[in-house]
């Protein structure tokens, strides 16, 4: 296994010097949306999905704006409302009416501003409606009006509309997959957001908003074939640094999209701000002409196979301890319902798993009604349940389970009650609500120890760091569910023409930057 990057090491540092024509102390308000949505998914994310952060705690919700900190310091924040939930299914529309209503209210409350941090996803989907965080960007740009500066941080998952890219002046993503640069990420969209309000790019207000070159790229993989811990993720990744210090170059992003939903902003796309139109034209186009040319070296970030196969590997004589399968097809994460139960099935069909032999895990399931059945009997109880499969049925619908009830869990702020029951090797984890297993602590709480199991399964993708250094052995299982990783066998049909590997051609794409400083303004290079 490779070693990891360090996310500090691209962080910009220290504000500049102000300029004369500068602002010393800005006014700028924070509010936005995050969520990754799977439109293949039957989720509906409602108002329980969300945590809704408002004032004091939104701007303790960023470590970069505590009290002592320069950028604290540099500005008046006021943070109005931000709603972010873990990935799931698109979200209601009345819950995304209300959200976008509370931000819009509090820009006309709470404005006007100098400039506005704009904290979004990139990959939310309503129903009923196409590209919703341009919906809310213009909302919101409208509410600013067109004097404000607004700066966007973003998911590399996320996807670029023509709304959203018209809607805001600075714009950028994660560089890092898994996202372990996540709030640098932040940090780094409200540091470029203060150096240009700071007097960066010139004397008057207009030019202090930058130039933006971008480039759609006719591509949509999904996460795990995009890890930057491999290439050409990692190399094309790599380089982004070196862009942004160049002279002229404000930042540089390069998105995946999301694979998971069927609309037409879902694809690559790359863009470059800065004063130099021809600096970020230039390097916009060279960083989206690499990742056409390398769109089919592109694989997954680790072994592959069926489930059942991944099974026998794991189970196999001398296979390394613990071995760590990732079941992905349902994986809340990426936005999986996390309550399909296929994979849970075929571990309590095999006659391999039957006894105590070995230890197996399987995290996890979210059925509240299972866990209020198997906490009611106790622990060490025999129940039969019958588990999952309520909200996304999959290929096999509620799985019957019978076993011991091993440990019962309250309390959990994510999960609410989790239990684990026990089947012969098998100690299914089922909880009240929605969760990911991504930390050791997650399994340790419920009386396992991960590091002294034979199989830990997990729905996951791509493994998140303790999950990575814990596995002496790992196979990413194609398992089925709302966010499968065989795009192919789930039905997209609203993509751009062209969009690979939907499409596999010849044909080269137009890979020409559009740039422009504000709405109207767009030509290409």
């Amino acid at each position: 296994m490779t070693s990891r990057p360090d996310p500090d090491k691209i962080w910009k540092g220290p504000l500049g010097t102000l300029h004369p024509s500068g602002l010393a102390r800005p006014r700028i308000g924070i509010g936005g949306i995050s969520i990754e949505s799977s439109t293949f998914s039957p989720h509906i994310s409602g108002d329980e999905a969300f945590t809704i952060r408002t004032g004091d705690e939104l701007l303790a919700y960023y470590p970069f704006l505590a009290d002592g900190e320069e950028l604290r310091d540099a500005a008046e924040w006021v943070p109005l409302t931000h709603g972010r939930s873990l990935p799931g299914g698109a979200v209601d529309p009345h819950t995304y009416a209300r959200m976008k209503r509370a931000i819009v209210d509090g820009i006309s409350a709470e404005g006007p501003f100098d400039a506005f941090f704009f904290d979004i996803h990139g990959a939310m989907s309503v129903v009923g409606m196409d590209d919703a965080e341009g919906d809310l960007a213009t909302a919101v740009r409208d509410a600013l009006g067109p004097a404000t500066l607004v700066s966007a941080s973003m998911d590399l998952h996320g996807n670029v509309s023509d709304a959203l890219f018209d809607a805001v002046d600075l714009i950028t993503c994660y560089r890092m997959a898994p996202h372990e640069d996540w709030m640098n990420t932040k940090q780094r969209a409200v540091h470029n957001l203060l150096e240009r309000l700071r007097g960066a790019g010139g004397a008057d207000a207009e030019t202090r908003r930058p130039y933006k070159a971008w480039v759609r790229v006719p591509v949509l993989l999904p996460g795990e074939k995009t890890s930057t811990r491999l290439e050409p993720a990692k190399g094309l990744y790599g380089t982004i640094p070196d862009v942004e210090e160049l002279s002229g170059v404000v930042d540089a992003a390069v998105w995946v999209g999301y694979a998971w939903a069927d609309e037409p902003r879902c694809h690559a796309t790359v863009i470059v701000t800065g004063d130099d139109r021809d600096v970020i034209a230039r390097e916009a186009e060279r960083l989206a002409r690499r990742y056409w040319d390398a769109r089919s070296d592109f694989a997954f970030v680790g072994p592959t196979a069926t489930l059942d196969d991944a099974l026998d590997i794991a189970l196999a004589a001398g296979a390394p301890r613990p071995y760590v399968i990732s079941d992905s097809g349902d994986n809340p994460t990426a936005g999986g319902a996390g309550d399909a139960s296929w994979t849970l099935g075929r571990l309590l069909a095999r006659a391999d798993l039957a006894d105590r032999s070995r230890v197996v895990l399987a995290a996890s399931v979210f059925d509240p009604d299972a866990v209020r059945v198997a906490r009611a009997a106790g622990v060490g109880a025999t129940v039969a349940l019958r588990v999952g499969g309520r909200v996304d049925a999959g290929p096999s619908g509620p799985v019957e389970m019978t076993g011991e009830v091993f440990s019962v869990t309250d309390g959990d702020p994510v999960a609410g009650t989790q239990i684990v029951v026990r089947s012969g090797a098998v100690h299914a984890i089922v909880t009240e609500r929605r969760k990911p297993f991504h930390h050791l602590d997650d399994f340790r709480m419920l009386g396992l120890d991960p590091e002294r199991a034979d199989i830990v399964i997990v729905k996951i993708g791509y493994l998140e760091p303790e999950l990575y250094d814990l596995a002496e052995g790992w196979t990413l299982a194609l398992t089925p569910g709302g966010v499968d990783q065989d795009l192919l066998r789930l039905g997209h049909s609203r993509l751009r023409p062209g969009t690979f590997p939907f499409v596999t051609s010849d044909q080269e794409p137009d890979l020409r930057a559009l740039v422009a400083r504000r709405r109207g303004t767009e030509a290409r290079a």
